[in-house]
């Protein structure tokens, strides 16, 4: 890949979100961003991504919400219920985020792919929903709805991958419904079902490469 490393890329403070940016950016050629789990930062998914993908260029960001060691990207009540107003805040400023970024990085959205794990990926499923036109690829590892009212949005044109744990006993019970949510709204969705916890490691990034390849090939991979 090329572009920094981790180390010596630095946190910008520029924008509404702090992110690092690993690659050159321009070109509009492949790019991914990333939206780490809670309790930890925008380093987190680095590696993960480079697995999927060497070459692209990364847009690692930091949610705003503090949590223990780290950050999350809102506000929880329960494990499993949120607070409705900040996923509302967060998500409208994260999604002026990413046009901004892209704009000044010279990347195109319509090609970028969105990796979000945990918090992450609720945070983009989110924005799918409420700020449609942002994401038009996303990869959502352990995912669930945290959403309690989903507007009319029209999600054609869209693809999510969804990968649940087949063991992850807080989140995994809550994955069909997103896919039936999104599913519902018009997103062409690949689903899969490991035979993993809430963690996530080698297999999740084998199926988002396939996956980022095309329909076949992650059939392939998630037969093996």
């Amino acid at each position: 890949m090329t572009g920094n490393s981790v180390e010596n890329s630095p946190l910008r403070m520029d924008m509404a979100f702090p992110y690092r940016l690993l690659g050159d950016g321009g070109d509009g050629r492949e790019c991914l961003f990333l939206l780490h789990g809670s309790g930890v930062d925008e380093t987190t998914l680095v590696p993960l991504a480079r697995r999927i993908a060497p070459g692209a260029v990364l847009v690692a960001a930091r949610g705003r919400i503090p949590q223990e060691d780290g950050f999350r990207w809102f506000e929880r009540i329960t494990p499993t219920r949120f607070e409705q107003k900040s996923i509302l805040a967060e998500t409208a400023a994260f999604a002026a985020f990413a046009s901004q970024a892209a704009k000044r990085h010279g990347l195109d959205l319509d090609r970028a792919t969105f990796l979000g794990y945990s918090n992450g990926a609720n945070l983009i499923s989110s924005l799918m929903l409420l700020h449609p036109g942002i994401v038009r690829r996303a990869a959502l590892l352990r995912p669930m709805p945290v959403l309690d009212q989903t507007p009319a949005t029209d999600l054609k044109g869209t693809r999510a991958l969804i990968i649940a744990g087949a063991v992850d006993e807080t989140y995994g019970p809550f994955a069909p419904a997103l896919v039936t949510l999104l599913s519902r709204h018009g997103s062409e969705i690949e689903a899969r079902i490991i035979p993993s916890g809430h963690e996530i490691g080698d297999p999740d990034a084998a199926i988002v490469r396939q996956w980022l390849a095309g329909p076949a090939a992650v059939a392939h991979v998630a037969e093996r």
